[in-house]
């Protein structure tokens, strides 16, 4: 059969949640259009107790991929580059589509997304040393601090930019050791949705990173107010919501990384305060002895 008589088999796009992929509860699917306007795919529209079930997912991995070592995070998150890297055609196709870029721009996104993976990949075993270690004190004691990841992290990705945005902000949580929780932007979730599918495929546990689609303010609000959120990423948050969201937050003292500009330049170098961003500090008092008649201490 030629191809100009074969019907084209449209993708179905799915959530992530729990290292599966099912449709939203409540059936619901919306229009995602590109920046003509016209028709891309259905993407499911998340509900309430879509978020709730993804905060489900992230709680039960965080035990065994916050006791990982960190080296093997690193190994993982690398994985992760590898498999997009394998995959780069699909996604250079529906950043180019989400956000009306030419092929060639797209092409370069996608490359900073895979490099973004693979930098923060390199920094997992590192972080601890710049954001602890031992401290000076007056008296016998070793003092150590130590970093420790917050939890279950909600993050709400960038809105403009669909992949490289929104790896900078899914990567550094997980490499850290937090589990998350993340709403892809609203007009162009297919790349996020899409690297639901990735993820599935490398090492990365089920229930590490759990991706829903849908309305930001629809799902932001109860991902705020959950108790069993930890920390909270505004960055997809308009500065009117991202206040309300800082309000609700505060109900359970969750950590709040406040958005930053709307066109921020994804492509500069992220630095390492996203890395810290969801870490807590455990400071540790241990006595060091004596030794030798004269009372030295070590």
């Amino acid at each position: 059969m030629s191809d100009q008589n074969r019907l084209g088999v449209f993708k179905t796009y799915k959530l992530y949640v729990g290292g599966k992929f099912p449709r939203s509860e409540s059936g619901r699917v919306y229009e995602v259009t590109d920046s003509k306007g016209q028709w891309l795919a259905n993407a499911p529209q998340s509900s309430r107790k879509d978020a709730r079930d993804a905060v489900v997912a992230a709680r039960k991995a965080f035990g065994g991929w916050s006791g990982a070592t960190a080296y093997n995070r690193g190994q993982v998150l690398y994985r992760v580059a590898e498999m997009l890297e394998g995959r780069k055609d699909q996604f250079v196709r529906e950043v180019a589509a989400s956000e009306g870029l030419s092929k060639s721009k797209a092409a370069a996104v996608v490359d900073a997304a895979i490099d973004r993976w693979v930098w923060y990949a390199g920094w997992t075993d590192k972080i601890g040393q710049i954001s602890g270690g031992a401290n000076p004190v007056a008296g016998p004691f070793f003092n150590l601090s130590t970093p420790e990841p917050t939890g279950v992290v909600a993050v709400l990705a960038p809105q403009k930019s669909s992949l490289l945005g929104l790896v900078s902000v899914i990567a550094p949580v997980i490499a850290t050791g937090n589990t998350a929780v993340v709403v892809a932007s609203a007009d162009a979730p297919l790349p996020a949705l899409s690297l639901g599918e990735v993820l599935a495929t490398s090492d990365v546990p089920g229930g590490v990173v759990n991706i829903l689609s849908g309305v930001t303010a629809e799902l932001a609000a109860p991902l705020a107010a959950h108790q069993d959120v930890n920390a909270i990423d505004l960055t997809g948050a308009g500065h009117a919501l991202a206040k309300e969201l800082e309000i609700a937050a505060a109900d359970n003292l969750k950590r709040v990384l406040r958005p930053g500009p709307v066109d921020a330049d994804w492509t500069a170098s992220p630095g390492t305060h996203r890395l810290t961003a969801f870490l807590e500090t455990k400071t540790v008092w241990h006595p060091t002895g004596a030794l030798g008649a004269a009372g030295s201490s070590y």
